[in-house]
């Protein structure tokens, strides 16, 4: 068998240490933001913090956790946690927004926004090109060489593992759009790219079901659990997807009366005008 997959070993065991670490000192940043703006009288939902937390713990599992199964299902279930679950947890969360108003007023905060509302970040959550990075990244890993190279390498292997953690969370907050950005875009574009690239996850995992990908050789009982884990894990995570954008079509004539009913000041206001 050419390994694909190298579970940290002793040798391995500072790496295997700082993913966990670093996912619970995010985790530990989120809390204390959150509990600040409590302090100061903001409101801030306390589900927000429990999805953050579980996303975290979710990535600390993967990073130094060991999956039940054989290498490749093993791999499937980090890959369904780091790629889809963690960042649907992590978005639903509203890092971004906790983050602008955590930061004082100032140079830093201004950065902030300018970073945000810049056309470079403006492209990347375009919701078809945040698809093509993280669902074409996928096909790349799995359909080349590329997986097995990884299998050779700890630091390959941690920047894959990194770029399919960045590219599952721009592709969620493309089709969420639950943080602040330079453009909204349609329900439509994006529940048509959600589905889109639903299906282009689908079809991967069906082709890894009929050949393993190019340059490994699993036994073929755990071939097939891990692709029946990525088919059957994606569709799960898609469609809590799914339902945060529905959730949005059913609410939207909610948020726009609200947005258009006047206040009591501006209705006094009018008042006095006649």
């Amino acid at each position: 068998m050419t390994p694909a997959h190298v579970h940290p070993g002793p040798a391995d065991a500072p790496a295997a240490l700082a993913g966990p670490a670093a996912a619970l000192l995010l985790a530990a940043a989120y809390l204390m933001t959150a509990a600040r703006l409590r302090r100061r009288g903001d409101a801030w939902p306390p589900y927000r913090d429990v999805s953050f937390t579980a996303g975290c713990a979710a990535l600390a599992w993967a990073a130094g956790g060991r999956s039940p199964g054989g290498p490749f299902t093993a791999h499937m279930a980090q890959h369904l946690v780091v790629g889809m679950a963690a960042p649907l947890l992590l978005v639903l969360a509203r890092p971004l927004t906790l983050l602008l108003r955590g930061t004082p007023p100032g140079p830093v905060r201004r950065a902030l926004r300018a970073l945000l509302g810049s056309r470079p970040a403006g492209w990347l959550a375009v919701p078809p090109v945040a698809a093509l990075l993280d669902v074409g990244g996928l096909w790349l890993l799995y359909r080349t060489g590329l997986f097995a190279a990884t299998g050779q390498s700890g630091v390959a292997s941690a920047v894959v593992h990194t770029h399919v953690l960045l590219a599952g969370t721009l592709f969620t907050l493309a089709v969420c759009q639950t943080e602040p950005v330079r453009r909204r875009w349609g329900l439509a574009l994006r529940g048509g790219t959600l589905l889109v690239a639903g299906a282009a996850h689908a079809t991967l995992a069906k082709s890894l079901y009929a050949s393993p990908p190019p340059g490994t050789s699993f036994d073929p009982a755990d071939l097939h659990t891990g692709a029946r884990l990525m088919y059957y894990g994606g569709d799960l995570v898609e469609v809590a997807l799914a339902v945060v954008v529905a959730r949005q079509w059913f609410t939207r004539p909610v948020r726009a009366g609200r947005r258009r009913a006047p206040t009591p000041a501006a209705g006094r206001r009018r008042s006095r005008t006649r």
